[in-house]
Protein backbone atom coordinates (compact mmCIF):
# COMPACT_ATOMS: atom_id res chain seq x y z
CA UNK A 1 0.00 0.00 0.00
CA UNK A 2 1.10 3.56 -0.60
CA UNK A 3 -0.36 6.64 0.99
CA UNK A 4 0.13 9.99 -0.73
CA UNK A 5 -1.39 13.03 0.97
CA UNK A 6 -5.14 12.37 0.86
CA UNK A 7 -5.09 9.35 -1.45
CA UNK A 8 -4.85 5.75 -0.38
CA UNK A 9 -4.13 2.94 -2.80
CA UNK A 10 -3.24 -0.75 -2.67
CA UNK A 11 -2.13 -3.40 -5.13
CA UNK A 12 -3.31 -7.00 -4.74
CA UNK A 13 -3.05 -10.38 -6.43
CA UNK A 14 -6.39 -11.95 -7.22
CA UNK A 15 -5.76 -15.70 -7.49
CA UNK A 16 -7.73 -18.38 -9.29
CA UNK A 17 -8.83 -21.74 -7.89
CA UNK A 18 -9.33 -25.26 -9.15
CA UNK A 19 -11.59 -27.97 -7.78
CA UNK A 20 -9.95 -31.28 -6.92
CA UNK A 21 -13.35 -32.89 -6.48
CA UNK A 22 -16.97 -31.82 -6.95
CA UNK A 23 -19.93 -33.81 -5.70
CA UNK A 24 -23.54 -32.64 -5.93
CA UNK A 25 -25.66 -34.18 -3.19
CA UNK A 26 -29.19 -32.89 -3.80
CA UNK A 27 -31.29 -30.04 -5.10
CA UNK A 28 -32.60 -27.74 -2.40
CA UNK A 29 -36.09 -26.27 -2.12
CA UNK A 30 -34.69 -22.81 -2.93
CA UNK A 31 -33.41 -24.08 -6.29
CA UNK A 32 -29.74 -24.24 -5.32
CA UNK A 33 -27.81 -27.50 -5.05
CA UNK A 34 -26.05 -28.94 -2.00
CA UNK A 35 -22.45 -29.65 -2.91
CA UNK A 36 -19.32 -31.07 -1.37
CA UNK A 37 -16.09 -29.95 -2.99
CA UNK A 38 -12.38 -29.69 -2.45
CA UNK A 39 -11.08 -26.29 -3.53
CA UNK A 40 -7.43 -25.43 -4.06
CA UNK A 41 -5.97 -22.01 -4.81
CA UNK A 42 -3.38 -21.72 -7.57
CA UNK A 43 -0.64 -19.17 -8.21
CA UNK A 44 -2.36 -17.78 -11.30
CA UNK A 45 -3.72 -14.32 -10.77
CA UNK A 46 -5.14 -11.04 -11.97
CA UNK A 47 -3.49 -7.85 -10.70
CA UNK A 48 -5.78 -5.32 -9.06
CA UNK A 49 -5.01 -1.79 -7.91
CA UNK A 50 -7.52 0.16 -5.84
CA UNK A 51 -7.14 3.94 -5.75
CA UNK A 52 -9.32 5.98 -3.43
CA UNK A 53 -11.00 9.03 -4.96
CA UNK A 54 -11.66 12.06 -2.76
CA UNK A 55 -13.08 14.18 -5.63
CA UNK A 56 -16.38 12.30 -5.81
CA UNK A 57 -18.22 9.13 -4.85
CA UNK A 58 -18.20 7.33 -8.21
CA UNK A 59 -16.76 3.82 -8.53
CA UNK A 60 -14.99 3.18 -11.84
CA UNK A 61 -13.38 0.03 -13.18
CA UNK A 62 -10.63 0.18 -15.80
CA UNK A 63 -9.26 -2.84 -17.67
CA UNK A 64 -7.60 -3.74 -20.96
CA UNK A 65 -9.83 -6.84 -21.18
CA UNK A 66 -12.69 -6.27 -23.66
CA UNK A 67 -14.81 -9.15 -22.31
CA UNK A 68 -15.69 -7.79 -18.89
CA UNK A 69 -18.29 -5.17 -17.96
CA UNK A 70 -17.17 -1.92 -16.35
CA UNK A 71 -20.45 -1.09 -14.62
CA UNK A 72 -22.15 -2.50 -11.53
CA UNK A 73 -22.85 -5.78 -13.30
CA UNK A 74 -19.17 -6.56 -12.63
CA UNK A 75 -18.81 -8.43 -9.34
CA UNK A 76 -15.70 -6.42 -8.39
CA UNK A 77 -17.69 -3.19 -8.70
CA UNK A 78 -20.54 -4.79 -6.76
CA UNK A 79 -18.07 -5.61 -3.97
CA UNK A 80 -16.92 -1.99 -3.77
CA UNK A 81 -20.50 -0.69 -3.75
CA UNK A 82 -21.46 -3.16 -1.02
CA UNK A 83 -18.61 -2.03 1.25
CA UNK A 84 -19.13 1.66 0.49
CA UNK A 85 -22.84 1.51 1.33
CA UNK A 86 -22.50 -0.82 4.33
CA UNK A 87 -19.97 1.45 6.05
CA UNK A 88 -21.17 4.83 4.71
CA UNK A 89 -17.85 5.60 2.99
CA UNK A 90 -18.07 9.11 1.45
CA UNK A 91 -15.35 8.61 -1.18
CA UNK A 92 -15.12 7.13 -4.65
CA UNK A 93 -12.83 4.44 -6.00
CA UNK A 94 -10.93 3.57 -9.15
CA UNK A 95 -10.39 -0.15 -9.75
CA UNK A 96 -7.61 -1.06 -12.18
CA UNK A 97 -7.88 -4.68 -13.28
CA UNK A 98 -5.08 -6.39 -15.19
CA UNK A 99 -6.91 -9.54 -16.32
CA UNK A 100 -4.94 -12.77 -16.78
CA UNK A 101 -7.44 -15.40 -15.62
CA UNK A 102 -9.73 -16.39 -18.52
CA UNK A 103 -13.32 -15.20 -18.27
CA UNK A 104 -16.05 -17.80 -17.73
CA UNK A 105 -13.52 -20.57 -17.22
CA UNK A 106 -14.54 -22.29 -13.98
CA UNK A 107 -11.52 -20.74 -12.23
CA UNK A 108 -13.44 -18.25 -10.03
CA UNK A 109 -11.74 -15.27 -11.66
CA UNK A 110 -14.65 -12.91 -11.00
CA UNK A 111 -15.16 -14.15 -7.45
CA UNK A 112 -11.45 -13.72 -6.82
CA UNK A 113 -11.62 -10.13 -8.09
CA UNK A 114 -14.49 -9.38 -5.71
CA UNK A 115 -12.59 -10.96 -2.82
CA UNK A 116 -9.52 -8.86 -3.59
CA UNK A 117 -11.62 -5.68 -3.60
CA UNK A 118 -13.10 -6.58 -0.21
CA UNK A 119 -9.66 -7.32 1.25
CA UNK A 120 -8.17 -4.16 -0.22
CA UNK A 121 -10.90 -1.83 0.95
CA UNK A 122 -10.78 -3.35 4.42
CA UNK A 123 -7.16 -2.19 4.46
CA UNK A 124 -7.24 1.27 2.88
CA UNK A 125 -10.48 2.29 4.56
CA UNK A 126 -9.30 0.88 7.92
CA UNK A 127 -12.46 -1.12 8.56
CA UNK A 128 -10.68 -3.64 10.83
CA UNK A 129 -12.85 -6.50 9.60
CA UNK A 130 -11.74 -10.02 10.44
CA UNK A 131 -11.38 -12.74 7.81
CA UNK A 132 -14.69 -14.18 9.01
CA UNK A 133 -16.37 -10.76 8.71
CA UNK A 134 -15.16 -10.40 5.13
CA UNK A 135 -16.27 -13.93 4.25
CA UNK A 136 -19.75 -13.20 5.63
CA UNK A 137 -19.95 -10.10 3.44
CA UNK A 138 -18.49 -11.97 0.48
CA UNK A 139 -21.16 -14.68 0.38
CA UNK A 140 -23.69 -11.95 -0.47
CA UNK A 141 -21.82 -11.57 -3.77
CA UNK A 142 -21.32 -15.23 -4.67
CA UNK A 143 -20.73 -18.68 -3.23
CA UNK A 144 -17.04 -18.78 -4.27
CA UNK A 145 -16.15 -15.37 -2.80
CA UNK A 146 -15.62 -16.54 0.81
CA UNK A 147 -13.10 -19.15 -0.36
CA UNK A 148 -11.30 -16.55 -2.47
CA UNK A 149 -11.01 -14.35 0.63
CA UNK A 150 -9.63 -17.22 2.70
CA UNK A 151 -7.48 -18.86 -0.01
CA UNK A 152 -5.34 -21.93 0.51
CA UNK A 153 -7.37 -25.13 0.36
CA UNK A 154 -10.73 -26.09 1.82
CA UNK A 155 -13.65 -28.48 1.83
CA UNK A 156 -16.69 -26.50 0.65
CA UNK A 157 -20.22 -27.55 1.56
CA UNK A 158 -23.72 -26.08 1.47
CA UNK A 159 -23.88 -24.14 -1.80
CA UNK A 160 -20.12 -23.79 -1.54
CA UNK A 161 -20.04 -21.17 1.21
CA UNK A 162 -19.50 -23.45 4.23
CA UNK A 163 -15.74 -23.85 4.37
CA UNK A 164 -13.43 -26.08 6.35
CA UNK A 165 -9.77 -25.17 5.86
CA UNK A 166 -7.48 -28.09 5.07
CA UNK A 167 -3.82 -28.51 4.31
CA UNK A 168 -3.17 -27.68 0.67
CA UNK A 169 -0.90 -29.26 -1.91
CA UNK A 170 2.74 -28.22 -1.99
CA UNK A 171 5.21 -27.69 -4.83
CA UNK A 172 2.83 -29.10 -7.40
CA UNK A 173 2.79 -28.12 -11.08
CA UNK A 174 -0.42 -28.06 -13.06
CA UNK A 175 -1.33 -27.19 -16.65
CA UNK A 176 -4.61 -25.48 -17.48
CA UNK A 177 -6.34 -25.42 -20.86
CA UNK A 178 -9.37 -23.19 -21.46
CA UNK A 179 -11.07 -24.18 -24.75
CA UNK A 180 -12.74 -21.53 -26.91
CA UNK A 181 -16.22 -22.05 -25.51
CA UNK A 182 -18.26 -20.56 -22.70
CA UNK A 183 -20.28 -22.60 -20.25
CA UNK A 184 -23.21 -21.35 -18.18
CA UNK A 185 -23.04 -22.66 -14.61
CA UNK A 186 -26.79 -22.14 -14.26
CA UNK A 187 -27.46 -24.23 -17.37
CA UNK A 188 -25.12 -27.01 -16.20
CA UNK A 189 -26.92 -27.35 -12.87
CA UNK A 190 -30.31 -27.13 -14.61
CA UNK A 191 -29.39 -30.07 -16.86
CA UNK A 192 -27.77 -32.14 -14.10
CA UNK A 193 -29.59 -35.42 -13.47
CA UNK A 194 -28.50 -36.72 -10.07
CA UNK A 195 -30.01 -40.16 -10.76
CA UNK A 196 -27.58 -40.73 -13.63
CA UNK A 197 -24.35 -39.97 -11.76
CA UNK A 198 -22.31 -43.16 -11.56
CA UNK A 199 -18.93 -41.91 -10.38
CA UNK A 200 -18.41 -39.53 -7.48
CA UNK A 201 -15.27 -38.14 -5.88
CA UNK A 202 -13.88 -39.66 -2.72
CA UNK A 203 -13.62 -36.42 -0.75
CA UNK A 204 -12.08 -38.06 2.33
CA UNK A 205 -9.58 -39.86 0.09
CA UNK A 206 -8.67 -36.59 -1.61
CA UNK A 207 -8.09 -34.81 1.71
CA UNK A 208 -5.97 -37.70 3.01
CA UNK A 209 -3.91 -37.79 -0.20
CA UNK A 210 -3.29 -34.03 -0.02
CA UNK A 211 -2.12 -34.37 3.59
CA UNK A 212 0.29 -37.11 2.53
CA UNK A 213 1.23 -35.17 -0.64
CA UNK A 214 0.49 -38.35 -2.62
CA UNK A 215 -0.43 -37.13 -6.10
CA UNK A 216 -1.21 -40.59 -7.45
CA UNK A 217 -3.76 -41.36 -4.75
CA UNK A 218 -5.17 -37.84 -5.08
CA UNK A 219 -5.75 -38.22 -8.80
CA UNK A 220 -7.33 -41.67 -8.42
CA UNK A 221 -9.94 -40.14 -6.09
CA UNK A 222 -10.70 -37.01 -8.15
CA UNK A 223 -14.05 -36.68 -9.89
CA UNK A 224 -16.29 -33.81 -11.01
CA UNK A 225 -19.93 -34.85 -11.38
CA UNK A 226 -20.67 -31.70 -13.41
CA UNK A 227 -18.64 -33.22 -16.23
CA UNK A 228 -21.63 -35.48 -16.95
CA UNK A 229 -23.38 -32.40 -18.36
CA UNK A 230 -20.52 -30.33 -19.76
CA UNK A 231 -18.83 -33.21 -21.60
CA UNK A 232 -22.14 -34.19 -23.19
CA UNK A 233 -22.59 -30.64 -24.53
CA UNK A 234 -18.92 -29.98 -25.27
CA UNK A 235 -16.95 -33.13 -26.18
CA UNK A 236 -13.76 -31.04 -26.41
CA UNK A 237 -13.57 -31.21 -22.60
CA UNK A 238 -13.18 -34.99 -22.78
CA UNK A 239 -10.71 -34.64 -25.66
CA UNK A 240 -8.54 -32.26 -23.62
CA UNK A 241 -8.52 -34.62 -20.64
CA UNK A 242 -7.30 -37.43 -22.90
CA UNK A 243 -4.60 -35.20 -24.39
CA UNK A 244 -3.51 -34.12 -20.91
CA UNK A 245 -3.14 -37.75 -19.85
CA UNK A 246 -1.33 -38.52 -23.09
CA UNK A 247 1.23 -35.87 -22.14
CA UNK A 248 1.97 -37.71 -18.85
CA UNK A 249 -0.42 -36.01 -16.45
CA UNK A 250 -0.96 -38.11 -13.32
CA UNK A 251 -4.60 -37.06 -13.40
CA UNK A 252 -6.85 -34.64 -15.29
CA UNK A 253 -10.25 -33.13 -14.54
CA UNK A 254 -12.55 -30.26 -15.44
CA UNK A 255 -12.68 -27.50 -12.83
CA UNK A 256 -15.98 -25.96 -11.73
CA UNK A 257 -18.73 -26.21 -14.34
CA UNK A 258 -16.02 -25.86 -16.97
CA UNK A 259 -14.83 -25.61 -19.54
CA UNK A 260 -11.24 -25.39 -18.24
CA UNK A 261 -9.40 -28.70 -17.91
CA UNK A 262 -6.35 -29.12 -15.68
CA UNK A 263 -3.67 -31.76 -15.42
CA UNK A 264 -1.52 -32.54 -12.38
CA UNK A 265 2.10 -33.43 -13.12
CA UNK A 266 4.86 -35.24 -11.28
CA UNK A 267 7.45 -32.53 -11.92
CA UNK A 268 8.29 -29.32 -13.74
CA UNK A 269 9.83 -31.06 -16.75
CA UNK A 270 6.74 -33.12 -17.56
CA UNK A 271 4.43 -30.15 -16.98
CA UNK A 272 6.55 -27.97 -19.25
CA UNK A 273 6.48 -30.58 -22.03
CA UNK A 274 2.70 -30.87 -21.80
CA UNK A 275 2.34 -27.09 -21.74
CA UNK A 276 4.48 -26.67 -24.86
CA UNK A 277 2.46 -29.26 -26.79
CA UNK A 278 -0.98 -28.08 -25.66
CA UNK A 279 -0.14 -24.43 -26.28
CA UNK A 280 0.23 -25.26 -29.98
CA UNK A 281 -3.43 -26.30 -30.25
CA UNK A 282 -4.93 -23.89 -27.72
CA UNK A 283 -3.67 -20.37 -27.00
CA UNK A 284 -5.33 -20.25 -23.56
CA UNK A 285 -2.94 -22.76 -22.03
CA UNK A 286 -1.17 -21.98 -18.76
CA UNK A 287 1.42 -23.66 -16.55
CA UNK A 288 1.18 -22.71 -12.89
CA UNK A 289 1.91 -23.91 -9.39
CA UNK A 290 -0.40 -24.64 -6.49
CA UNK A 291 -0.70 -21.86 -3.88
CA UNK A 292 -1.58 -22.83 -0.31
CA UNK A 293 -0.47 -19.87 1.80
CA UNK A 294 -3.85 -18.11 1.99
CA UNK A 295 -4.75 -14.51 1.21
CA UNK A 296 -6.06 -12.63 4.21
CA UNK A 297 -2.73 -11.42 5.61
CA UNK A 298 -1.14 -10.48 2.28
Amino acid sequence: MRCESFVNSIKLKSRAKINLGIDVLKKRLDGYHEVKMVMQEIDFYDNIELVERRDGEEIQLYSHCPYIPRDDSNIAVKAAILIKEKFNIPWGLDIYLDKNIPVGAGLAGGSSNAAAVLRGLNHIWELNLSKEDLMEIGVQLGADVPFCIMGGAAIAEGIGEKLTAIQGLKNTWIVLVKPYISVSTVDVYRQLDLTKIKERPNIDGIVKAIKENNLYTLCSNMENVLETVTVMNYPIVSDLKKKMMGYQAIGSMMTGSGPTVFGIFKNYKQAKSAYNNLKIINRQTYMVQIYSKGNYHE
